[in-house]
């Protein structure tokens, strides 16, 4: 319980870490948990390419989880216990 209550805290830090850049006609403004907050191209937000991005990190997410616990319990395997 108390490894999950202090992954859960880590977790809403993370939301409230924001990252910005700016290439060109391009910028990104995304969370430090990896959820992408805006993206704008010449000034113009693409809510449908935010919300495609997000799921594909989410999916992503997903099955790198899935494979770490095939792989021995996640980070648990990745430590030898």
């Amino acid at each position: 319980k108390k490894l999950r209550d202090e992954a859960m805290k880590l977790q809403k830090e993370l939301q409230q870490i924001e990252v910005g850049v700016d290439k060109g006609r391009a910028s990104v403004l995304l969370t430090a948990d990896m959820k992408i907050k805006s993206i704008k191209l010449n000034g113009e937000e693409l809510m449908d390419m935010k919300d495609a991005l997000n799921d594909a990190i989410e999916k992503a997410q997903k099955k790198a989880a899935f494979k770490m616990q095939e792989m021995g319990g996640g980070l648990q395997g990745l430590l030898g216990r």
